[in-house]
């Protein structure tokens, strides 16, 4: 597999675990995502996130949300 397959696993991984956790639709954590730059900011991030558990890395997403003023 190579690193982009990855980085999109990861990048679908973090926008399921949004809407099971918010209780959101697909189609809203991924417009959410889209609205915050989120998929970037997990492909920038890749290097040091693919070490670290889905649970840390949605962590790390909340708190990029949170920064860039998103109402959970």
């Amino acid at each position: 597999m190579t690193e982009n397959d990855q980085i999109l696993f990861m990048q679908i991984r973090l926008i399921r675990m949004m809407a099971e956790k918010n209780n959101l639709t697909l189609k809203q954590s991924a417009e959410l995502f889209d609205k915050f730059n989120v998929l970037p900011f997990i492909r920038e991030g890749f290097g040091i996130f693919h070490v670290e558990g889905d649970e840390a890395v949605f962590d790390e997403v909340i708190q990029f949300l949170k920064a860039k003023g998103a109402v959970l």
